[in-house]
């Protein structure tokens, strides 16, 4: 077998050198020269002493509501079914589901709201967990985007641009800060599905894509059933040793296929090939959840035990978090209540909001939430004024980019802290606002990172994470 890859490798060589001789070889040799130059630029980071090590997202797929959630609202009570006022949307763009309608009733939300901690934050009584970690938590009410759509908008949070092809956040720091953990990556994402049973937006791979940075740098997608990342195992009759065999022939082979070539992406084929002969060892035992006490599970809730759940996941990704991941994140998709709010919120609710609080107290009793964040939010927030008809038992709401709650527990930001305010419909921002540009830049920092000096050089440009935007949010910083 031997015989047989080194003479492939002697006639791909040859082919290789023929096939690319109308290519400038002084292109090829630049790229590769650039992309090493810019690799150790990375290698430098961070830039200063970070606060957090790791980072767990809990994104929240489809945009849950701030007014039936986090921002109270008692205005909306007095002011039910007058029409939003012009002074207040000021020409604001609509989305199509709600630019033909006749009119844009003001609606307050059909849940209850009370003060939680001695922080005294606001929370419906869907989310009694989250309540009970108030006290923990810095929250940002003044929250704002540039996008009114899923999709542009789930992209800008994760990548700083509307439009495919940037690097996600997980690859950015992937990139830059790698893992503490050899034998797992650096980067996890897991996608876990609602219970609503309206409007569940696509996940797409690319919100994990690693853009123009190498592919290595890309997230690993955990499967939620069989084997949690595919073509992990050897094939029946294929032993350790024989991997292992198999895998130096294929190095030597890239190797002297990059020597020739030059293509930075060999070297992260030769990696991610590493990369998965080292998980074979450590995925099995990441997710064996036979090592829990009954008392983790009574705490994240029974649906903890079944796999792929949205609670599933929240304890996977504290396991990842005690083996060095650096970023994991999670999709959980089901929040777009463009209608049937009473019925359809309360069940993403019960999905998630037992987990979250269960995640940052586990945390906290393992001593990771000492250099551990976690953040939770989605890509923008919902109306103050109803989408449709509103019944006794029914309303919904449209997609509002101008102001939302997203917040964040853990290491480097303030405790039974509340940032920012809006008027007194929830609709714009007039205290402190945090674009999620302002927020990336913000997380960066907190791992050390100055987001304005950490770029990359692609197609003669140096990109960044926030583009050309951004700045640190010090009033959340301890």
């Amino acid at each position: 077998m031997g015989d047989d890859f080194r003479q492939l490798a002697d006639r791909q060589t040859r082919r290789s050198f023929l096939g690319s001789a109308g290519v400038s070889l002084g292109a090829l040799a630049m790229h590769a020269l650039s992309t090493k130059a810019a690799e150790a630029e990375a290698g430098a980071l961070p830039h200063f002493s970070p606060k957090v090590k790791r980072v767990i997202y809990l994104c929240q797929s489809g945009a849950p509501s701030q007014h039936d959630l986090f921002d109270y609202k008692p205005a909306l009570q007095r002011l039910a079914g007058e029409e939003l006022p012009e002074s207040i949307r000021m020409g604001q763009r609509l989305t199509t589901m709600t630019s033909e309608q006749d009119s844009l009733p003001l609606t307050p939300s059909k849940f209850a709201f009370s003060q939680h901690g001695e922080s005294r934050m606001w929370f419906s009584d869907l989310v009694p967990h989250q309540a009970g970690i108030a006290d923990r938590m810095c929250r940002i009410r003044s929250t704002h985007t540039d996008a009114i759509n899923h999709d542009p908008g789930m992209t800008l949070l994760v990548s700083g641009h509307t439009l495919p092809g940037r690097p996600s956040l997980g690859s950015w720091l992937s990139y830059g800060l790698g893992s503490e953990n050899e034998e797992l990556p650096a980067f996890v994402v897991l996608v876990s599905q609602g219970s609503a049973t309206l409007n569940n937006q696509p996940i797409f791979d690319r919100l994990w894509s690693s853009g123009f940075l190498p592919s290595r740098y890309q997230g690993v997608r955990f499967r939620s059933g069989g084997d949690p990342v595919l073509y992990l195992n050897s094939p029946a009759g294929i032993s350790l040793a024989d991997r292992r065999r198999v895998l130096r022939t294929l190095a030597a082979l890239n190797e002297r296929q990059s020597a020739e070539v030059g293509d930075p992406e060999i070297e992260s084929r030769v990696a991610q090939y590493e990369m998965a002969y080292r998980m074979q060892m450590s995925i099995p035992t990441l997710t064996d959840f036979s090592d829990e006490p009954e008392s983790v599970f009574a705490a994240y809730g029974e649906d903890a035990r079944k796999p792929g759940t949205y609670a599933a996941n929240c304890l996977l990704a504290r396991r990842m978090a005690e083996q060095g991941v650096r970023f994991i994140q999670l999709f959980h998709r089901g929040w777009d209540q463009h209608r049937s709010i009473n019925a359809e919120l309360p069940r993403q609710c019960r999905d998630t909001d037992q987990a979250s609080a269960a995640l940052v107290n586990d945390l906290a009793r393992l001593g990771l939430l000492e250099d551990t964040l976690v953040v939770w939010g989605g890509e923008f927030g919902r109306t103050a004024y109803a989408q449709g008809s509103i019944t006794a038992n029914d309303y919904g709401r449209d997609h509002h980019s101008r102001c939302f709650t997203m917040w964040l527990a853990g290491a480097g930001v303030k405790p039974g802290f509340e940032l920012g305010a809006t008027d007194e419909l929830g609709y714009n921002v007039t205290e402190d606002p945090v674009h999620v540009h302002d927020l990336n830049a913000t997380l960066l920092h907190l791992l050390g990172i100055d987001h304005k000096r950490f770029t990359y050089r692609f197609q003669s440009r140096d990109y960044r994470l926030t583009d050309v935007h951004g700045n640190v949010v010090d009033k959340i910083m301890t």
